[in-house]
C-alpha cells in the first residue's frame, strides 16, 4: 500500500489584542478582552504578527515560554502608527533577548519614517525610559512603497498590503495560505468611495478580520473617524464571497453585553442574506484553525 503523504500543516490565527483606540481592562470586558490590536498567524512554517498594540506584551511572554531559550524569529506586519497599534512594542520582551530576529514590514512615506515609528516612541527620555538601542534583538525594517507593488513574501508565504480608508493612512493585509486567504482589514471606514477596491482586495477570503467598531447609530456621528460599521461590514463581506467574518477593533466603550448584541445582529443579517457565512467577534486568547 503506498505511503500517504502528509498534507499542508494547518494555519493558526490567535487573537492577543482585539480592542481599538484605547486599552479597556475591567470586569465589563473580561470575555472579549481589553488589549489593543495584536494578532498571531502561523502558516507555512512562519510566525507572523499583525500590529503591536498592548496585546503584543502577553504574546511575547507566551513565545518566551514556548521557545524556552531557543531563538525566536518573526515578521511584524505594521498597519499604521496610531498609538493603539504600536504602544505594546516597548513591552515586547523577546525584543530584549539576544538572538531574537524581528522583521518589521510597513508603509510610510520613507523607510526612515517607518523606522522612526518604533525608535521615536522609545526615546529614552520623554516617551519611554529606555532608548530603542537597548533592544538586543536583531530588528530590520522593510519599507513598502505605497505607490508601487504592495506584494511581498514572508518566507514562502505570499502577502499583499492594501491602503485602507483611515485618517493618516493605514494598511490592510491579505495572507495567502494553503487553507485559504486571511484578510486583516482593521482601521477601515466602510461606505467610502473606494469600497470597490476594498471588495476586490478581500474577495474570496476564507477569513476576514474586519474593523466593526460602530453600530448603525454610532456611525452617523462618527463618519471620518476611520472605522467600520457592523452593518456595512456585513454587506461588504456578503458581496465578496467571504467564508468567515470576525468582527474586530472593538470600541473601548463597548462592554461584553454590547458586543454580544452586535454579534447577534450580524449573525441575523448573515442568516437572512448570506446563509453559511460564519460570524463571530474576536476574543483575546481565542484561536481559529484553518
Amino acid at each position: 500500500m503506498p505511503q500517504q503523504l502528509p498534507g499542508p500543516s494547518p494555519t493558526l490565527v490567535r487573537f492577543w489584542g482585539v480592542r481599538g483606540s484605547l486599552p479597556s481592562p475591567g470586569p465589563a470586558t473580561l470575555r472579549y478582552g481589553g488589549n489593543t490590536t495584536c494578532i498571531e498567524v502561523r502558516t507555512g512554517g512562519e510566525l507572523i504578527v499583525i500590529d503591536a498594540g498592548s496585546g503584543i506584551r502577553p504574546l511575547g511572554e507566551s513565545l518566551l515560554a514556548e521557545h524556552a531559550g531557543t531563538p525566536i524569529a518573526l515578521t511584524l506586519l505594521h498597519s499604521h502608527a496610531h498609538w493603539d497599534h504600536i504602544q505594546g512594542f516597548p513591552f515586547f520582551t523577546p525584543a530584549y533577548v539576544p538572538g531574537t530576529r524581528i522583521r518589521i514590514v510597513g508603509g510610510h512615506p520613507t523607510a526612515a519614517d517607518l523606522r522612526g515609528v518604533f525608535t521615536d516612541q522609545m526615546d529614552g527620555q520623554r516617551w519611554f525610559p529606555l532608548p530603542f538601542e537597548r533592544l538586543a534583538a536583531t530588528i530590520t525594517f522593510d519599507h513598502l512603497d505605497l505607490a508601487g507593488d504592495l506584494r511581498f513574501r514572508v518566507g514562502e508565504v505570499a502577502v499583499t498590503a492594501c491602503p485602507t480608508n483611515h485618517p493618516g493612512g493605514s494598511l490592510g493585509f491579505r495572507i495567502e495560505t494553503a487553507q485559504g486567504a486571511i484578510v486583516f482589514l482593521s482601521d477601515h471606514e466602510t461606505g467610502g468611495p473606494d469600497e470597490s477596491r476594498i471588495r476586490e482586495f478581500i474577495a474570496g477570503a476564507a477569513l476576514l478580520i474586519a474593523d466593526a467598531q460602530y453600530d448603525a447609530s454610532e456611525i452617523q456621528t462618527r463618519r471620518g473617524w476611520g472605522h467600520g460599521c457592523v452593518d456595512e461590514v456585513m454587506a461588504l463581506a456578503g458581496g465578496s464571497d467571504i467564508g468567515r467574518v470576525v468582527l474586530f477593533h472593538h470600541d473601548p466603550s463597548h462592554n461584553d453585553a454590547f458586543l454580544d448584541q452586535l454579534v447577534a445582529q450580524a449573525r441575523a443579517r448573515a442568516g437572512r442574506d448570506h446563509p453559511g457565512m460564519i460570524v463571530e467577534a474576536a476574543r483575546e486568547g481565542d484561536a481559529i484553525e484553518l
